[in-house]
């Protein structure tokens, strides 16, 4: 046989193994509630080549691949366990087991490893809580893909209605053009599913899942108990109120908590899921997920002064245009943002900076900040020069980060790319906050510059579903637990 043959029988039998692992996932998924990861990456409703590729990122662990062959054993272990919901990481539980020397069998170690997941400490499966997306735009859609994705378990949380606002001259064909939208998107692709429109109800059927489309221009004027929503989370993607007086407004009937995709203003907590997402108080009902940049630079910031210490810093991002700016010249409250938003580069503000002392109020650094708007529709960059409080080298920041990102609490925040001709589409879907582009780090004795690509919407999003995950207690634990 030669090389190329050998290379191409080994590619084959990999995609077999791949291909029967799909319904061993899936049936984690829908029957226990298990989402099986690999290095903090789901595997559920991934197809072969997905699967495949995923263990590709393993290289950046031992520098060589892992292979779905070593996956498998560590997959199967787990169908054994009663297990209870849960996030269970086959590529972990591959590499531990690999530098561990005590002789145990995959399945001995397996069920060692999730011991927290199975028998009598596992989390008992619970009922949906019920999430309601007032506003139905960029954010809210990408929102409304993730909460159905998530509803696969039947488990988490459960999409049960949209609240648009009435426009005027509305066409009858309101509701089909607000599907359409969601089920097609220029940037971030095909819809993973089907979607039907009942428009003598008012109704989106999204994967089997009923979403009710309310009408309202007053957050005031809707009684969710009437559409049998209860206890619901209400998260506001219009920035319309950004205080609590504003936000308030949503405490409905039906409506337990409300949740902003934006930075709040007053006393509304900022929260970035990874960083202090673990100080919401059980009481609190309304929160914000503070900015995309703010995501994007707190948790590599937090990285930084754990391990080094940040004496100050400034951060630049280098922004996709969006939604509030003008596609031609034309007038804008901003003195900028009213130029030709895909012709020009346009200077202009970021609260990123100042809220990060409400995300790490233990920093006493100062961090300074400011924005470029670009021509490109997703994908942005944050460049972040710090001072740091110890001299250091290159190796080291690297060292550090790759090791956040693989196996500390912020992995699902933080990712890392040693790719030498990465560029921004390169990032699309990212599921990350921030992603560390390790060829274009900087370190100079005291002085560190990390550039931090992140997709400032679907990352974003999902900061906002790991928010309203946890203040609905459907955060299940990951095993084995990521290193303190």
């Amino acid at each position: 046989m030669t090389v190329n043959e050998d290379a191409f029988t080994n590619w084959k039998h990999r995609e077999e193994i791949a291909e029967s692992m799909i319904p061993v996932i899936g049936k984690l998924h829908r029957e226990r509630d298990v989402t099986v990861l690999l290095h903090s990456r789901s595997l559920v409703n991934k197809s072969v080549i997905s699967i495949l590729k995923t263990h590709r990122f393993a290289r950046q662990i031992a520098g060589a691949e892992l292979s779905v062959t070593e996956t498998l054993p560590f997959l199967q272990a787990l169908t054994a366990l009663d297990l209870g919901p849960s996030q269970i990481d086959i590529g972990m539980l591959a590499a531990t087991h690999r530098a561990d020397d005590r002789g145990l069998s995959v399945a001995e170690f397996t069920a060692e490893a999730v011991a927290g997941a199975t028998g009598a400490n596992k989390i008992d499966r619970r009922q949906a809580r019920d999430v309601v997306l007032y506003g139905f735009g960029r954010i809210g859609r990408l929102l409304a893909r993730l909460l159905i994705e998530k509803a696969g378990s039947g488990n988490g949380l459960r999409l049960r209605a949209i609240v648009v606002r009435k426009t005027a001259g509305q066409s009858a064909q309101d509701l089909v053009k607000r599907a359409s939208l969601l089920r097609r998107d220029s940037i971030h692709g095909q819809f993973q599913g089907t979607i039907t429109v009942d428009e003598a109800n008012s109704t989106l059927v999204a994967n089997g899942n009923e979403i009710k489309v309310i009408y309202s221009d007053d957050p005031t004027s809707v009684d969710y108990t009437d559409y049998g929503i209860d206890d619901a989370v209400l998260i506001d993607n219009t920035g319309r109120w950004r205080d609590r007086e504003g936000l308030s407004k949503h405490l409905r009937p039906g409506i337990d908590k409300v949740v902003l995709t934006a930075p709040g203003k007053g006393d509304v907590p900022n929260v970035v899921h990874g960083v202090n997402h673990d100080m919401i108080k059980p009481d609190e009902q309304i929160i914000s997920c503070a900015s995309c940049t703010t995501n994007a630079i707190v948790p590599p910031l937090k990285a930084m002064a754990d391990e080094f210490g940040v004496v100050r810093g400034h951060v630049e991002t280098v922004h996709s245009f969006t939604n509030d700016q003008n596609l031609l010249d034309n007038y804008h409250k901003s003195d900028r943002r009213g130029r030709s938003a895909p012709l020009n580069m346009v200077l202009t503000e970021t609260g990123a900076a100042s809220a990060v002392a409400k995300a790490l109020p233990d920093l006493d650094a100062k961090i300074t900040g400011s924005s470029i708007r670009v021509p490109v529709p997703d994908v942005s960059l944050a460049i972040l020069n710090l001072q740091l409080a110890r001299e250091t080298d290159r190796e080291e920041v690297l060292d550090h980060l790759r090791d956040v990102s693989l196996t500390s609490p912020l992995k699902r925040q933080i990712d890392f790319t040693s790719a030498p001709d990465a560029v921004s589409n390169d990032f699309i879907g990212s599921r990350h906050a921030s992603i560390v582009d390790a060829g274009a780090t900087k370190v100079d004795g005291d002085n560190a510059i990390l550039y931090l690509w992140y997709d400032n919407e679907f990352g974003y999003s999902c900061q906002v579903v790991r928010v309203v995950q946890y203040v609905s207690g459907a955060e299940y634990p990951t095993y084995p637990a990521p290193a303190a």
